[in-house]
């Protein structure tokens, strides 16, 4: 691999400068030989990001009812086509865009960054901001499942892509593109979250949870006595599958966010890797100890909530550490998803424990178990970043969505809701050569 790498340089240098090879012109080689490979490895892990968007649909479809599946599709299909053009217009600008004081500017608004005769590496550089802007974005879907009116989501998506996300983004990930021109004041203080445990996993679960606590239960959920009834989803195979297709996104998602093709993404593959594992074990005999069977929904969460619990530290805990933070993590999303239902917010498929708590231990483990030794001023930071986070993410998402309520409407009607809302809402059908029963309806 080694003499072809070495061929590959000399024959570049030899081609791309006039003349004998010679120590600058193979070193200046060297140097594209690099640039190149870090566009192709930014581009190749935004399309494992970009592949999660199947597997959020799999897994939002798996937990939901059949007669709801075509609105899950439609919803995740929107998020991201909706916010890729919201995010090219407003919300890169927003993040990575700078004026006369440094901060948030307009600069990057509709791409104007980009150059044809000059470097193209914001066009590679965008489309990986932009898979992540997806992400936190199609989060929101799941929680919201079968019962929210199409037109209010798909407001809801251009709004969170355009601004909630960016805003904070800014703040956390400000320098990213233009340098230290343009740090975000988290970034300052030296707030810590490498790949979005908080950024990308808690802004979309904290609009999450705002979504669902405007909307309210799905009829049949909560007794009056407040006993909680199981409302089961369709397909536990589609759901398998989208958490195994999410797991190999995040191989995308997190080593991706280095968008530098080097040695350190070993280690970052590696500690999402045992974070994943290990939130999937602990999720299960939990569930096993709770509910006397290792179940399988909370077994598929608890690998996802091992993932979001990695990802703010991927770079700078050590293998050991990962396998401790997915442990936790899978625990708390057991926990969780159980405190949320005794306090009657109903979230299908555990998307705000997944995304929420999840994201806000896991940027809090990325200061508990930092290589570089353990500060308690680093934790303070953590936690004000997780604080400022919950703060701007469920608060904007919170007005958003009463606006959207008692204007064009964010619930369907209670009888749309039973009848499901494939036909009433696209007018189709996922399983038309089934009959589709309704159950739990009052």
């Amino acid at each position: 691999m080694k003499i072809l790498l070495y061929l590959f340089i000399i024959l570049s240098s030899s081609v791309c400068f006039a003349g004998e090879p010679t120590i600058k012109n193979n070193a200046d080689a060297i140097v594209l030989v690099q640039e190149h490979a870090n566009f192709l490895w930014t581009l190749v892990a935004a399309c494992l990001v970009f592949f999660m968007q199947a597997g959020f649909t799999l897994v939002e479809a798996g937990f939901t009812r059949a007669k709801n599946t075509v609105n899950i599709i439609m919803k995740n299909l929107m998020d991201f086509s909706m916010g890729s053009l919201a995010y090219w217009a407003i919300g890169f600008g927003l993040m990575f865009g700078i004026n006369s004081t440094g901060y948030i500017g307009t600069d990057g608004f509709f791409l104007s960054y980009f150059d044809p005769n000059g470097d193209p590496w914001i066009l590679a550089f965008w489309m990986f901001q932009v898979v992540f802007a997806a992400t936190a974005a199609t989060i929101v879907s799941g929680a919201m499942a079968e019962r929210t009116k199409f037109s209010g989501y798909l407001i809801y998506s251009v709004v969170l892509s355009a601004f909630i996300y960016p805003v904070f983004g800014s703040w956390a990930w400000g320098s990213l593109f233009n340098g230290a021109a343009s740090t975000g004041w988290l970034e300052k203080l030296g707030f810590i979250d490498f790949a979005g445990s908080t950024v990308v996993h808690s802004v979309g679960g904290w609009a999450a949870l705002a979504g669902a606590m405007v909307l309210g239960p799905r009829i049949g959920k909560y007794a009056k006595d407040g006993t909680v009834k199981p409302i089961m989803g369709h397909n536990i195979i589609l759901a398998a599958l989208g958490v195994f297709i999410l797991w190999l996104g995040w191989f995308g998602f997190n080593p991706g966010s280095t968008t530098t093709a080097d040695k350190s993404i070993a280690m970052i593959f590696v500690n999402t890797n045992l974070a994943a594992a290990s939130g999937a074990i602990s999720a299960m005999f939990l569930s096993w100890i709770k509910f006397k069977k290792p179940e399988v929904g909370m077994s598929l969460n608890g690998a996802l909530a091992g993932l979001v619990g990695i990802t703010a530290g991927c770079a700078n805990v050590s293998p050991t550490s990962s396998i401790i933070i997915g442990l936790i993590a899978g625990v708390l999303v057991v926990f969780s998803v159980m405190f949320f239902d005794k306090i009657r917010i109903d979230d299908p498929v555990g998307a705000i424990s997944v995304h929420g708590v999840c994201g806000a231990w896991g940027t809090l483990a990325a200061g508990i178990f930092n290589s570089s030794g353990f500060s308690f001023a680093q934790i303070g930071v953590q936690l004000l970043g997780i604080g400022a986070c919950f703060l701007w993410a469920f608060s904007m998402a919170y007005i958003m969505f009463k606006i959207i309520s008692v204007t064009i409407g964010l619930r369907v009607t209670p009888e749309e809701e039973l009848e499901g809302l494939d036909f009433i809402e696209h007018g189709g059908n996922a399983y038309p050569d089934f009959e589709v029963s309704t159950y739990a309806q009052k």
